[in-house]
C-alpha cells in the first residue's frame, strides 16, 4: 500500500528519520562524528555536544555542564542512535555506521539570511520565462542580442544557480563545517 506516493516502510522509515533529527543533540552528535572520522569517546563526544550547546569553549566548561550532556548522550541519545543503526556505541566509544551517510538527504540546512533553493529556482524559472516570452513575442529586443544569445543567458543563469546550490549544500551538510548548523 503505498501513502502520498511512498510505501508506508519508506513514509515509516522516513518519519523515523526525521524523529531521530528531530534532536539538536543527536544531530551535534552525529555533526562530531562525521568531523572525527572515526571512534570518538563518549567523553569528547559530551565535552564538545555540551560546548556547541552552551556556546562556550570546552575549558570553559563546568563539570555539571559536562555531566549533564554526558548522563543524556548515555542514556537517552546514543541508544536511540544505535536503534536506528546510525553509530555503533560500545564500551563508552561511538562510531557511524554506513547508514548514517544515508541522513544528508533529509537535511536541506537553510541559513538564517537565505531562502530556501526551492523558492529560488521557482522565482528564477519565472524570471527565465518571462524573458524569453517577451522574446517571443516581441517585447524583448533582438537586435543587441539574438534570440539565442537570451536562450544562453536564461541557461547560465540556472546552471550557475545549480553550481552555488551544489557548493552551499555540501558546505552546510553535517560534519562538514567547525560549529554544527
Amino acid at each position: 500500500m503505498r501513502v502520498r506516493g511512498l510505501t508506508r516502510t519508506e513514509s515509516s522509515r522516513r518519519g523515523d528519520v526525521f524523529d531521530l533529527l528531530s534532536n539538536r543533540r543527536r544531530r551535534y552528535a552525529i555533526h562530531y562524528c562525521k568531523q572525527a572520522d572515526g571512534p570518538v569517546t563518549l567523553g569528547e563526544l559530551a565535552e564538545q555536544v555540551a560546548a556547541w550547546e552552551l556556546e562556550k569553549e570546552i575549558a570553559a566548561l563546568t563539570s555539571a555542564e559536562r555531566k549533564r550532556v554526558y548522563t543524556a548522550l548515555q542514556q537517552t541519545h546514543l541508544p536511540t542512535l544505535e536503534r536506528a543503526n546510525v553509530i555503533e556505541f560500545e564500551d563508552h566509544s561511538v562510531e557511524l555506521t554506513e547508514e548514517a551517510a544515508e541522513l544528508e538527504v533529509y537535511l536541506d540546512i537553510v541559513p538564517g539570511n537565505s531562502i530556501p533553493w526551492g523558492v529560488y529556482y521557482l522565482g528564477l524559472s519565472a524570471l527565465g520565462s518571462a524573458v524569453l516570452a517577451g522574446v517571443w513575442i516581441g517585447l524583448v529586443p533582438t537586435s543587441t542580442v539574438p534570440t539565442l544569445g537570451w536562450a544562453m543567458i536564461v541557461l547560465a543563469a540556472v546552471g550557475i544557480s545549480a553550481l552555488a546550490h551544489v557548493l552551499s549544500s555540501r558546505r552546510y551538510r553535517l560534519g562538514e563545517i567547525d560549529r554544527p548548523p
